[in-house]
């Protein structure tokens, strides 16, 4: 198969090397704007499967034209591109996953194409990262082995191994998202009623072996799509993992309206948005740098099966690899979009249209997939 990354930054430039690695990819195309970067790395791999191709994304032809090198695309461009990617492989006829983004209703907008993707014979599967991402895959097979699904509680973080400063914590995204998930409100079932719960609270504790005290509490965007195709559980939450006092911490900048995007303020003349300070402040001493970084994910789902209440739980702790220096992040991230995508490629996914990936992606096969890369996910059966 060939397959198209749109984006060279870390997490498509991972994927690319996963890609490369495997016997039943012929070709990628790893395309960006910055295509001295895509070759640099393409030298640094040495694989003669990589061909760098320039790509500014805002060119609707020539990113028409990019697409339709590949079997499959795999968007890992910022989330605002994600409904235009969407539309143009359904018009040229190429499947296509991407890294998510439910906020601002982006997944939505994916999803809203389902007919024309089906009339056209392709497969879209957005938000395939880790939150959204593994945790649908997770919470779909889970689900899959119960007769009736009542609880789904999700928590998953991206954090230092070692914290440091006042927040205790290190870039391992991107910012602006996190920025994003902070500040817009979470959605969570209650008494099998979907509400809106502002971010940063309800913290709670919660443990993981080698790690110290730890908090959970409500970010926008990790529920995504699981809310609709789960609406009948009478519980259904997802919580953000950092170190303990973290949210009260950031809490008192969303609270000051720092984070919002639309406040601005005027400085000798000049109009500045907060969000554009904050970032620039807050950017030099959040880089992750040479330091290591570990994704924490626990995925719960609670049911009954022949008549009795039975839990499956999931989870995986996976850390920054330091003889090649990929961060942990990207390692769940980038190979769970890498996977997906070559089942797509491989016929292991079949089903033509736009579907969540709770919906579509097998969990048996993708639990396998992640092992194979050194990712591994443990089930538990209470």
């Amino acid at each position: 198969m060939k397959v198209v990354v749109l984006g060279a930054g870390l997490m498509g430039k991972e994927a690319a090397r996963d890609l490369v690695n495997s016997t039943n990819v012929e070709k990628v195309f790893l395309a960006d704007l910055q295509v001295e970067q895509v070759q640099a790395f393409k030298d640094k791999i040495k694989s003669d499967k990589i061909e760098a191709v320039r790509l500014d994304a805002n060119n609707d032809a020539q990113l028409t034209e990019v697409m339709s090198k590949g079997d499959v695309v795999i968007n890992a461009l910022f989330y605002s591109f994600n409904e235009k990617v969407a539309r143009i492989a359904v018009e040229i006829g190429v499947h296509t996953v991407d890294l998510g983004g439910h906020i601002g209703g982006a997944t939505n907008a994916v999803l809203n194409l389902a007919e024309q993707a089906k009339k056209k014979g392709v497969t879209i599967i957005p938000d395939l990262g880790v939150a959204p991402g593994m945790i649908n895959i997770l919470t779909g097979y889970g689900a899959s082995k119960l007769d009736e699904v009542k609880l789904i509680k999700l928590y998953v973080g991206g954090i230092p191994v070692e914290p440091e400063g006042p927040l205790k914590y290190n870039i391992v995204f991107s910012l602006e998202g996190v920025l994003d998930h902070y500040t817009d409100v979470s959605h969570v079932v209650r008494n099998g009623i979907l509400l809106e719960i502002p971010s940063l609270t309800e913290i709670e504790p919660i443990h993981f072996d080698d790690f110290g005290e730890l908090e959970a509490f409500h970010t926008a965007g990790g529920t995504s799509t699981l809310t609709k195709t789960f609406s009948s559980v009478e519980t259904l939450e997802y919580k953000t993992i950092r170190y303990a006092g973290h949210a009260e911490k950031f809490k008192v900048l969303v609270d000051l309206g720092l984070t919002n995007k639309e406040t601005k303020v005027d400085i000798e003349g000049k109009i500045i948005s907060t969000r554009d300070v904050l970032k620039a402040a807050l950017t030099p001493d959040l880089l992750l740098g040479d330091k290591q970084d570990a994704v924490l994910l626990r995925v719960i789902v609670s049911g009954v099966k022949n008549g009795k209440p039975l839990t499956y739980e999931y989870e995986m702790v996976t850390t920054k690899d330091m003889s090649d220096q990929v961060t942990a992040m990207a390692r769940a991230t980038a190979n769970t979009i890498s996977v997906v995508a070559q089942m797509i490629g491989n016929g292991e996914i079949t089903k033509r249209g736009v579907f969540a990936p709770e919906q579509i992606v097998p969990g048996e096969a993708y639990i396998d997939g992640m092992k194979q890369r050194g990712v591994q996910i443990k089930e538990t059966i209470h």
